[in-house]
């Protein structure tokens, strides 16, 4: 029998201390009955605090079906609450009446989370498979939970064991192989299947495109009878993480409909590979369209215009951004925001940004001390680097990438040493060439070649380019002649066929 709420319900902040002391006083079936007719007289009965505590009592000392007739009188219930009621299934019934409530919460549209997935599993592993005779709904649950969690092997061995499977239990098993990393057997049973349907194919077309085999993607993309979004997605951003934006621009020409993600796909493929003048574009050509930007798609945006370094394009974005429903207290939306305005120019605006930080970290200092750096801010940027030390943030190798270039571009040679001996000494990093580079840059720079020339004789890695670039380059300073004199004419023809070699070794490697 249904419950009927009251006609008149007391405010349930008056009503709700008096029922919390009586969920921790129910010691028995008859309390539970008790205790539930109160709920619907106090109008607690939407209460999810309140609920949750009642299903949880429920099925412990009353019974499942009082527990599920309960729940189903909830308008809304929140993640906690469903994952309550799985819970009394898993320790009350079968894993298939389990599974039943796990379908159920689907398709109420919640959400399972870490906290359900658990308590299904431990369920269903000593479950028995008759529960699969004739139930194909069932059975398509369990490889689709199994694959889930990554159970690989228990969600083919259900599949096996399914007298009759749908085409829903056919791709099911096949994004589980995609998610288990398998796209091999992947796609062997994909072509197994007897029937397909747009999902099965948007499936293995994006696993493909997602690991990059993008020949594969694109002969079942060709082949395949009817496509739509997804499909058109997948491949643009398989192709746009591969770097080839011609590709994905002639398939972002073609889609016949354009979603948010094919926008956003195209924007940061063109901003992940140098072209940040076309992203720009694109996110242009997007709003007139009256698209509106998520997140991710203004990450992207933000990411062209650093490369940019307008410092009037940054402005019109920040400015766009906080007018947007776009939350700026995510971390990943700060941290752009920060970079782009910070190499743009904008170093009044970025410093704002990163001092209302909550909680700042390696990614946040580095943007800043390279903006610093690159506006001319270069003691500054020192500063700040220490401060990220003190802050106890230990540095990495993009890190001091960072701060050496910073000293280099200010001439600040004591400093840029003391972090090139603090990067091997304190932290073990041992110099990559670019850091290398970075020092002997640093030593041009401020005139002593000796030293610089030294460094390249005695690097234990092989000098590139940009090291003999960066000594080729001290010579062209009137103020570097006399330091070219101790470097005999042998010894600088030397340094200029081995910049000359590497080079060309560069080029034949491209």
């Amino acid at each position: 029998m249904p419950f009927h709420p009251p006609l008149t319900r007391a405010p349930a902040s008056d009503k709700l201390p008096s029922i919390v002391t009586l969920l921790k006083s129910c010691k028995n079936s008859a309390h539970i009955h008790q205790l539930h007719a109160q709920i619907i007289i106090k109008g607690l009965e939407q209460d999810q605090f309140v609920a949750s505590h009642f299903v949880c009592l429920s099925y412990s000392l009353s019974s499942l079906a009082h527990c599920s007739r309960f729940f189903g009188c909830i308008l809304d219930p929140s993640p906690v609450l469903w994952n309550s009621l799985v819970k009394g299934y898993c320790e009350r019934a079968s894993w298939v009446e389990t599974l039943s409530v796990l379908a159920r919460m689907r398709r109420a549209g919640a959400v399972p989370d870490k906290f359900t997935y658990p308590s299904v599993l431990k369920s269903c592993a000593g479950g028995s498979r008759s529960g699969l005779d004739g139930d194909v709904f069932v059975g398509t649950s369990l490889v689709d939970l199994y694959g889930k969690c990554g159970e690989i092997v228990c969600a083919r061995k259900v599949f096996d064991a399914m007298p009759q499977r749908s085409v829903v239990s056919w791709t099911a098993m096949v994004v589980g192989y995609i998610g288990a990393g398998d796209l091999v057997e992947a796609r062997r049973l994909f072509g197994e299947m007897p029937l397909r349907n747009v999902k099965s194919w948007n499936a293995m077309i994006t696993g493909l495109a997602r690991v990059g085999d993008l020949t594969s993607a694109r002969e079942l993309f060709e082949e395949m009878p009817e496509r739509n979004v997804v499909t058109f997605t997948a491949m643009i951003d398989g192709y746009a993480k591969a770097g080839d934006m011609v590709s994905a621009r002639a398939l972002f020409e073609q889609a016949p409909v354009r979603d948010m993600f094919a926008w956003s796909s195209m924007i940061s493929g063109y901003a992940q590979n140098g072209l940040p003048n076309e992203a720009v574009k694109v996110f242009v050509e997007m709003v007139s369209k009256n698209i509106k930007p998520d997140e991710f798609t203004l990450v992207g945006l933000m990411s062209a215009c650093s490369q940019v370094g307008c410092g009037k394009l940054a402005k019109w974005v920040d400015s766009y951004l906080s007018e947007s429903s776009i939350a700026l207290e995510t971390a990943h939306v700060v941290a752009a925001l920060i970079d782009m305005n910070a190499k743009c120019g904008n170093i009044e605006r970025a410093t704002e940004l990163f001092e209302t930080l909550p909680k700042r970290d390696i990614i946040s200092y580095c943007s800043m001390i390279q903006g610093l750096s690159m506006h001319g801010c270069g003691v500054l940027a020192v500063n700040l680097f220490t401060r990220m030390l003190q802050d106890d943030i230990n540095p990495d190798e993009v890190a001091f990438t960072v701060i050496l270039t910073a000293c280099s571009r200010a001439a600040l040679v004591d400093e840029g040493l003391q972090f090139f001996e603090m990067m091997k000494n304190e932290y073990s990093i041992v110099p990559s060439p670019d850091h290398f580079a970075i020092i002997v840059d640093l030593l041009s720079r401020s005139g002593r070649l000796n030293a610089a020339y030294e460094l390249l004789n005695t690097m234990p890695v092989e000098p590139n380019a940009c090291a003999w670039g960066a000594l080729l380059g001290g010579q062209v300073t009137e103020q570097n002649g006399g330091a070219l004199g101790s470097i005999s004419n042998s010894s600088l023809m030397e340094v200029k066929i081995s910049s000359s070699k590497v080079l060309t070794e560069n080029k034949s490697r491209a």
